[in-house]
C-alpha cells in the first residue's frame, strides 16, 4: 500500500487515478507527475516499486501544495474574506452561494434543507 502525503492510495486503481485521491491533485497534475516519471497510464498502484513511490512522494512534496497545507491556506483565505466584510465574505458567513448563483430556487447544497415558513400556506385554485 502506497502512502503519499498522508493518504493511502487505493491499490487496485491506476496510478494516474489513484493520485487524484490526494487533496490538491487533479487530472492535470496527476497526468504530469506520471509523465515526468515515465509511469505508463495502465500501471496499478500495487505494481509500483518502492523507488517509484519514493520519487512520486518527492515530486509532490517539492512541487505541489497538498492536503493539510492546502486546506489551511483555503480556510485562511475564506476567513480573511469574512474578516474584511466584503461581499464574498458576507456570503460565506451567511452560508449562501458565493459566486453569483441564483438562490430563489436551487442552492440547496449551500443553504441546507428547506425550512417551512410558519403562517404561509399554499393557495390552491
Amino acid at each position: 500500500m502506497a502512502r503519499i502525503a498522508g493518504v493511502n492510495l487505493p491499490d487496485r486503481k491506476c496510478v494516474e487515478f489513484a493520485l487524484r485521491s490526494i487533496y490538491g491533485i487533479g487530472p492535470a497534475k496527476s497526468k504530469s507527475i506520471c509523465q515526468v516519471l515515465a509511469i505508463p497510464s495502465s500501471r496499478r498502484v500495487f505494481e509500483l516499486t518502492e523507488d517509484e513511490v519514493l520519487k512520486i512522494r518527492e515530486i509532490i512534496d517539492r512541487d505541489y501544495q497538498v492536503e493539510g497545507d492546502l486546506r489551511r491556506m483555503v480556510s485562511m483565505n475564506v476567513k480573511r474574506l469574512m474578516d474584511l466584510g466584503c461581499y464574498r465574505g458576507l456570503r460565506h458567513r451567511k452560508g449562501l452561494p458565493v459566486n453569483g448563483q441564483r438562490t430563489h430556487t436551487n442552492a440547496r447544497t449551500r443553504k441546507g434543507k428547506a425550512r417551512a415558513i410558519p403562517g404561509k400556506k399554499k393557495v390552491t385554485k
